[in-house]
């Protein structure tokens, strides 16, 4: 019997290759998704906080100051954590609440080209909590080292 002339792409690729190539992939997301949200909104906020606090969106009716902190510690500390895969999949719940609030609250009378960055950071972190932030993280490397059952050692004073 003949083999299909065409075969799937990943057929052709190894188990390992795949695992690689994976795990590249979710380096690659959290990294520009974190860091996206770091850098471009996160850290803006923590240095303008005094300025800012009180001109801040309250679409929880919760004080404009408490909000921006609340965005504050999803957009700065969350998404630092993100780019570290640490805690990667709790990390990602005040994101996904943050730019959930943008999208449904904050932007909910704008045109499409204004809530779309709230939607376009939606996606990757929905996509995070449900994947996981592969094995190239902190998470990662800590699932290796107890996958064999070894508890982490307790500190002596």
């Amino acid at each position: 019997m003949s083999r299909p002339v065409l075969q799937p792409v990943f057929a052709l690729i190894s188990e390992e290759r795949r695992r690689a190539l994976e795990a590249a992939g979710l380096l690659i997301l959290r990294v520009g998704v974190g860091g996206g949200m770091l850098f471009g909104h996160g850290l803006g906020k923590l240095l303008d906080y005094g300025a800012k606090s009180e001109l801040f969106p309250d679409p929880l009716g919760i004080g404009a100051p408490l909000s921006m902190a609340l965005a504050i510690f999803a957009e700065a500390l969350c998404a630092a954590l993100v780019v570290a895969g640490a805690c990667t999949r709790l990390a990602v719940v005040p994101l996904l609440m943050t730019m959930a609030v943008a999208f449904l609250l904050v932007h909910a009378g704008d045109p499409w080209s204004r809530k779309e960055l709230a939607f376009m950071y939606f996606v990757p972190f929905a996509t995070l909590l449900l994947t996981g932030p592969g094995p190239w993280s902190v998470d990662g490397l800590l699932r290796a080292r107890f996958a064999d059952g070894e508890q982490p050692r307790e500190r002596s004073a």
